[in-house]
Parts: structure tokens; sequence; C-alpha cells
């Protein structure tokens, strides 16, 4: 996106003939060789001020790469005193996601064991002024790669999705659309789905440095058109009826993904506990 590296290009003329700033890096997806990137993929910079109060306090420097639209400031209470962010949605479409350092806390970040989750994604210095990164370490991108779960996680994940299912069935029964919505949405899909969908690639492809991004962003790649469809078939609208089927979407899809786990890492898959949840979802489904 031809926008998106002038505007990165403007940033880095600016830091460079700043002498409040000692360094800038690039971070996210547009250096982490596993991300898609497209025209929407935002700019990450981190700058490392000799002293950021004034940066944090005035805005007005943000204006010198395009018309703001749009922001959200935090300050480091909310990120342990670590550094402060900026970030900003442009006229143009860019957005920029500005990290405020100080050069204290950055070298502090340098110095840890563990490269910090941020830089360990990926990184690329675009100024170093007096040599801050030099013992930064390479990113291993560990952080992103699917594990194999252990036995205890495989079967709490299950448990807590068939549990959770009962109460997406009240609602349902209810009529109560936005609980449902809630539970289906940020419970069983977020905290249930993705990971065994994720686990389910992962050992297809050996466990073998294997991500799929975020929130399931890659799945489609990697996933036969006949699962993505029942995948897409856990997804639905506000009528009742078809929140229903999605319900049992839901469930048919995780126990087809939890049995072909189980056998591939000789875990016990919850049978008992599935059908007599599936049991309970279809006296609740009549009664409504």
């Amino acid at each position: 996106m031809k926008i998106r590296e002038e505007k990165l290009e403007q940033i880095i003329q600016w830091a460079e003939n700043n002498p409040d700033i000692r360094a800038v890096l690039l971070t996210s997806s547009l250096v982490n060789p596993y991300a898609p990137v497209d025209d929407f993929s935002d700019l990450d910079v981190e700058l490392v001020f000799k002293n950021r109060t004034s940066y944090e306090i005035n805005n007005e420097w943000l204006k010198l790469f395009g018309a703001p639209i749009s922001m959200i400031e935090e300050d480091d209470t909310a990120f342990d005193g670590k550094h402060a962010m900026k970030m900003v949605l442009y006229k143009d479409h860019v957005k920029v996601d500005f990290k405020l350092y100080q050069v204290a806390e950055f070298s502090k970040e340098v110095q840890e064991e563990i490269l910090p989750e941020d830089w360990d994604l990926g990184y690329r210095v675009l100024v170093d002024k007096d040599g801050l990164t030099k013992n930064l370490k390479s990113p291993t991108y560990q952080s992103i790669m699917i594990h194999q779960p252990t036995e205890k996680k495989f079967q709490q994940l299950l448990n807590d999705f068939w549990w959770d299912t009962t109460y997406v069935a009240k609602c349902l029964g209810r009529g109560d659309i936005f609980y449902a919505k809630f539970m289906s949405e940020n419970i069983l899909r977020t905290d249930y789905l993705v990971p065994l969908i994720e686990w389910y690639i992962a050992s297809n492809q050996g466990w073998n440095n294997i991500t799929t991004n975020k929130h399931g962003r890659l799945f489609k790649k990697y996933l036969s058109e006949n699962l993505w469809n029942r995948v897409e078939a856990t997804f639905s609208g506000s009528n009742i009826d078809e929140n229903w089927t999605a319900l049992f979407a839901f469930a048919d899809l995780v126990h087809e993904l939890g049995n072909d786990l189980a056998k591939k890492l000789n875990f016990i898959y919850p049978e008992k506990h599935e059908q007599d949840i599936r049991n309970y979802l279809i006296e609740v489904r009549e009664m409504s």
C-alpha cells in the first residue's frame, strides 16, 4: 500500500531529524513472516524518547503525518508503567499505533531474559541513534505458534464447552437473543471452538511451527471445503430457530474435531458427558 509506505517514510524522516527521539521500531504484522498483510494492515511504530512527556500530553505532532479522524490514547498505567499508546486513524485510511517509550523503559525491556511478546512477533529497527537495540534478541515467533495441549487442558475445554451450551439453550428457550449471542459468540466460539480448530489444524501439520493468526483469520486456508462449510454453519442471525440450528452445528463440529484429536493424542473423549448434554439441549428445544 503506497500511502502506508509513504506515511512510514514520513515518520522515519521526522524521527531522524528530531533530537528527542533516539530509536524507532516497526513491529507486528508488517514484519511478521507468518502474518497476512493487506491494504488494511496497520503501522505499529515504537518511538523511544529522551523524555516522552510533552509528546504524550500534546497531540499536535500526530498531525504531521496526516489528518486524524479518530484516536485512542492510553497512558502507561495500562501497561505497567512501561510505555504509553496513541492509536490514530488518519483520513487516508492508514491506521498507526504509536507506542511511546522513554529510553530507560525501553532499555529495561531490551535486557529482559525473554523477549517481550510484541518483539517476539517480529520487529525491524528503523532508527537507532545510540545503539539502544544492539542487544535485542532475535524473534522466535513462538508466542503465536499453536502448541499441543495437555490432556488436562483438552478435557477442560470440552467439559466447559458442553457445560456452556446449556446457557445458550436456556437463553433460546426464553427468547433472550442478546444473552444467547453473548454465550455463543464470546464463549462457545472464542473460548472453545477457536482453540479446538487451532489444535486440529496443528495436529494435521505435525505441530510444526504452525499459526492461524489471531481469532482464526487463516482457518479457511487450512480447512477442507466441507469442514469450512460446517464452521460457517455455526454462525447465525437473530432468528431463534436459526440459532438453535447453529447451536447443534457447534455441537456436531466439536464432536468431530474433539474425537479426531483424542485419537491422535491418545486422550479420552467425554462421550457420555456429550450425550447427556445433547439430550438436555433437545429437551429444552422441544419445551420451547
